[in-house]
């Protein structure tokens, strides 16, 4: 995507020293565009952990390129040791963030194609060099396959209409720089907005970290589609007036099932979605499906955060990016990141096959090689 005027990818190798991860900071954002270089599993897994990067493809894409760091680091003595070291780190990277599936399936097949590697130490670097930058070319391109698919909901809703605005609502961050390039929820908004159908985007702020006041409203901003910061609690009453048209979210774990994990107050937009007839879609790559579970509130784990990213909120103030305490200082504060929203508020999945219903049969059917899972 762009950011002023220059197309960026959310993480890749750096031109003239391959050995160098390069990512964009989100946690500096919207007030300062900084690039940084990861260079060592550890900065990687701390990356990660910190929200340095975040959302679901690019944490699958990041874990990718930490495995390939891992390589680069590991012992060259004898393949034995270089395998055990490359495991132990995939543990360590596994451990950091365990909502998202895109992360344990990037370890995981970054593993698989290290060993089936010839013996030979710098066949393996070279082999996780390859699944690293695979994972994240594919990533890319599962995206603009949900836009191309997913643009079909918002071009009939604007024939509807009559070529009127058409009113999308997000959740969090799902952009692009949720994954390597275009995003899932915001990759068919993206489309339209380019295809030239009127696009307006409801921006939920998404606390406590607030990626979408700070990230999804930046890089919409970037890309030219006219948007609005709403307040979480705003989407309901947003409904219930027929201000809202479709809502699209993404996902950090999405059951074969239909079940669907995402950013905490996702299950919320959808009971509200529900009630006032409004459309909502998840948007996610075959990545972030879960093929083992089928239970997601019993099943899936949700992440608890800090206490301080409830308490504490970030902002510009006189050209400083700073934070302020806005409970009382001693109050306990609950960080629950995530919430799953039951399959029968879902109406659809908009994926880089197509579009299926929120259920079993569905799903497998846009991923017959699945059945047998």
């Amino acid at each position: 995507m762009n950011v002023q005027g220059k197309h960026y990818r959310t993480i890749w190798l750096k031109q003239d020293d391959p050995t160098v991860v390069q990512i964009i900071d989100q946690q500096l954002l919207p007030y300062h565009f900084v690039v940084v270089d990861l260079t060592t599993v550890a900065q990687m897994a701390t990356a990660i952990a910190d929200m340095q990067l975040r959302g679901a493809g690019l944490i699958g894409a990041a874990a990718g390129y930490g495995m390939y760091l891992a390589a680069l680091q590991a012992p060259t003595g004898s393949v034995p040791a270089f395998m055990a070291s490359v495991a132990a780190d995939g543990d360590t990277l596994k451990a950091t963030r365990p909502t998202a599936v895109n992360l344990a399936w990037a370890v995981d097949r970054q593993l698989q194609a290290i060993a089936a590697a010839p013996d030979d130490i710098r066949a393996k670097i070279d082999a996780a060099r390859r699944t690293a930058e695979a994972i994240a070319d594919e990533d890319a391109e599962f995206c603009r396959r949900i836009g191309q698919h997913g643009v079909r909901l918002i071009e009939e809703i604007s024939r509807r209409k009559g070529g009127q605005a058409v009113n999308v609502l997000t959740h969090c961050n799902a952009g692009w720089l949720a994954f390597v390039d275009f995003g899932s929820a915001t990759a068919p908004i993206y489309a339209a907005h380019d295809a030239g159908i009127p696009v307006h985007v409801w921006v939920d702020e998404t606390r406590p970290r607030n990626q979408g006041a700070r990230l999804t409203a930046w890089e919409l901003g970037q890309h030219g589609v006219p948007h609005t910061v709403i307040a979480d609690n705003t989407g309901g009453h947003l409904m219930q007036h027929g201000m809202v048209d479709l809502v699209i979210v993404g996902t950090d774990r999405t059951l074969y099932t239909g079940d669907v994990a995402n950013k905490i107050g996702t299950y919320l937009k959808a009971l509200a979605a529900h009630d006032n007839g409004v459309p909502f879609y998840v948007a996610l790559p075959s990545s972030s499906f879960d093929w083992e579970k089928r239970d997601g509130v019993k099943e899936i784990p949700i992440e608890q955060r800090g206490a301080t990213e409830v308490k504490l909120m970030h902002g510009l103030y006189r050209g400083e990016a700073v934070e302020v305490l806005v409970t009382p200082e001693d109050s306990p504060a609950a960080n629950y990141a995530f919430d799953v929203t039951p399959a029968r508020l879902v109406t659809g999945l908009v994926t880089e096959r197509g579009i299926c219903e929120a259920n079993e049969g569905s799903i497998l059917n846009l991923y017959p090689e699945k059945k047998q899972h």
